[in-house]
């Protein structure tokens, strides 16, 4: 209970310094800024709580023992943050039946997906006038009122935090939002029901990442069997890291004359191939095919950035693929049990998987 309470607390703090782009610790904000905050971290709690909770009835209906989940504050201060590291469920038993994963990994999902959607459409149904930006922004006043042409003017353009777009989150923003009222790309995070629905979409479809022991490895584990999975698995990982490492180091960075600052890229470089393998370590089990994995990876990635010079990747991703390649696994633990999942698990599986594609977002912040 208290790291809830305290969860709630930082996620209120983060969703104020969303609103209003300034932090806490500038002293610029008040106790009414955190008022505010609760538009975002009520719904945004909302979608983790229920979420953590899917989880968790649908163990003790399999009968499994299970903890109530765990929340973990983050609020940093220093820089933006949402509030929050996120929440778990401790499993106290040891699974064994494909049945089991399969149902307490899907509910969590599937529950905070339907949260996230009613939180974006409210957020675009109830989406106020430019007046709440000239609130946050009195400056843009200056400019006629009309401060999208200021934004999109080459003269002015800033270094402003953007919201990248999933095919479920246009289609909403299509369906329910009002075209005169959408603001410019460079304030929709100042929207705290449009932050915490695009947040619950970008979470759900990364639970959804058909690797290891995340709720869509379980759900894929399930749906295509031991040896398919073995396969899967792996080039799920190795595909995410390889996209997200492209252009961080391209052939031209080693082409400029040799200096003090060639030898610290070198050492950059050199670390960030380390890091490849080590999110790739725990795919084989002797050492050297896992480098030579990783070094065709890093390989691939400068050859694509040499001929396709303005492609890029999400460097924010690597961090997951440390987490699962080196930390959870990119394997499943095995089951013992062969019976079928059965037409309907097998509908609601492919859904999820669905539910993954048109919630992932390439470039979900930048």
């Amino acid at each position: 209970m208290l790291l809830f309470i305290a969860t709630v607390v930082t996620t209120t703090l983060a969703g104020a310094e969303w609103i209003y782009g300034s932090s806490f610790l500038s002293g610029q904000m008040s106790f009414g800024h955190f008022k505010e905050g609760l538009w975002f971290s009520v719904p945004f709690l909302a979608f983790l709580t229920t979420h953590e909770f899917g989880h968790y009835f649908m163990a003790k209906i399999r009968k499994v023992r299970v903890t109530l989940p765990y929340y973990i504050p983050g609020w940093l201060g220093i820089f933006m943050s949402i509030g929050t590291f996120g929440a778990f469920i401790r499993i106290k038993d040891h699974i064994t039946s494909k049945k089991d994963y399969f149902d307490i990994g899907i509910a969590g999902p599937l529950a905070g997906f339907v949260v996230s959607v009613i939180t974006l459409i409210l957020g675009f149904i109830y989406m106020p006038g430019d007046e709440f930006v000239y609130h946050i922004h009195p400056e843009y006043l200056k400019y006629d009122g009309n401060y999208r042409e200021l934004l999109d003017s080459p003269a002015n353009q800033m270094e402003a935090i953007t919201l990248g777009k999933s095919l479920l989150y246009r289609f909403l923003e299509s369906t329910f939002g009002n075209p005169a009222l959408l603001p410019h790309a460079y304030e929709l995070s100042h929207y705290p029901l449009i932050l915490a629905g695009f947040l619950g979409l970008l979470f759900t479809a990364i639970n959804l990442l058909p690797i290891g022991q995340l709720d869509g490895g379980h759900i894929l584990y399930a749906l295509i069997g031991k040896r398919a999975f073995r396969v899967v698995s792996p080039v799920a990982l190795v595909m995410l890291v390889a996209y997200s490492g492209l252009g961080i180091f391209t052939p031209y960075d080693f082409q400029i004359v040799r200096s003090e600052g060639q030898w610290k890229l070198l050492l950059q470089f050199l670390f960030y191939v380390y890091f490849v393998y080590l999110c790739f370590s725990r795919i084989f089990t002797h050492r050297t095919r896992n480098w030579v994995l990783a070094l065709s990876v890093v390989f691939g990635q400068l050859l694509l950035t040499q001929y396709f010079p303005g492609i890029t990747g999400y460097p924010g991703f690597l961090a997951f693929g440390f987490l699962l390649g080196r930390v959870l696994g990119v394997y499943h633990p095995p089951t013992v049990d062969r019976e079928p999942l059965g037409a309907g698990r097998i509908v609601l599986g492919w859904l999820a998987m669905l539910i993954f594609v048109i919630c992932f977002i390439p470039y979900p912040i930048s």
